[in-house]
């Protein structure tokens, strides 16, 4: 997720740009996202329906949150705006969402009795709606802003902003629903269509960052330039 304005500094006639010795880690940061985004999404779309549903969470903490959050940090080292709030925004994501799992969600369940199960489950389902409107708020002007990096990218921040936005209104509307409803369904397709952009941004970005490789997978130009 680099904007070359951000990556390039302009050398004087007399001095040579130093070289900041630290490779692109945008790769690291789409795969991160995209591997995750793919585990849950997957439950959203009741794909695990022979499995616990919970195989995102550990990644959530050790791939998408801690991977992301690095790669976050490496791109403040490439003073890149644009990628290091990108990516540390999301790394926090998945941190906070596998904490307010743990937090939150399994002991309300295991507090809850019969007759007060139904109303945790709906203020459950509220809570998780109200997290992806503030990340669909900020996605929203990430989108805009990178239409400015390449299409990959932009393609990226488009599946997840309506990923985001789908699944906000499926979880304010799915009451006490345990099960992923039509439109948290619906939301976890487009979620796995977001994460198999962002294995494809990643992949591009690995073999544009080969530097003896023949191998290339075009990113597409920057709609906004």
């Amino acid at each position: 997720m680099s904007v070359s304005e951000d990556r390039t500094v302009q050398p004087s006639p007399t001095t040579a740009a130093p070289a900041s010795g630290i490779a692109d880690p945008a790769p690291l940061g789409l795969a991160a996202f995209a591997l995750t985004t793919f585990l849950l999404s997957a439950k959203n779309a009741d794909w695990m329906s022979h499995a616990t549903g919970s195989a995102w969470l550990g990644f959530a903490f050790a791939y998408g949150g801690l991977g992301q959050l690095l790669a976050g940090m490496w791109e403040f080292r490439n003073r890149n705006v644009f990628g290091a709030t990108a990516f540390a925004t999301y790394g926090g994501f998945w941190i906070g969402l596998g904490l307010w799992v743990q937090l939150v969600v399994n002991p309300a369940v295991a507090a809850a009795r019969p007759a007060t199960l139904a109303a945790t489950v709906s203020g459950l389902n509220h809570d998780l709606g109200w997290i992806l409107l503030a990340f669909a708020i900020f996605n929203t002007y990430m989108l805009i802003l990178s239409a400015q990096v390449s299409l990959a990218v932009f393609a990226v921040f488009l599946t997840l902003e309506l990923t985001e936005i789908i699944l906000c209104i499926g979880n304010f509307n799915a009451g006490a629903a345990l099960l992923p409803t039509t439109t948290i369904k619906i939301g976890g397709y487009v979620g796995l269509i977001t994460a198999l952009v962002a294995w494809y941004a990643s992949a591009a970005g690995v073999s544009n960052g080969i530097a003896a490789g023949k191998l290339r997978f075009p990113v597409g130009r920057p709609l906004l330039s």
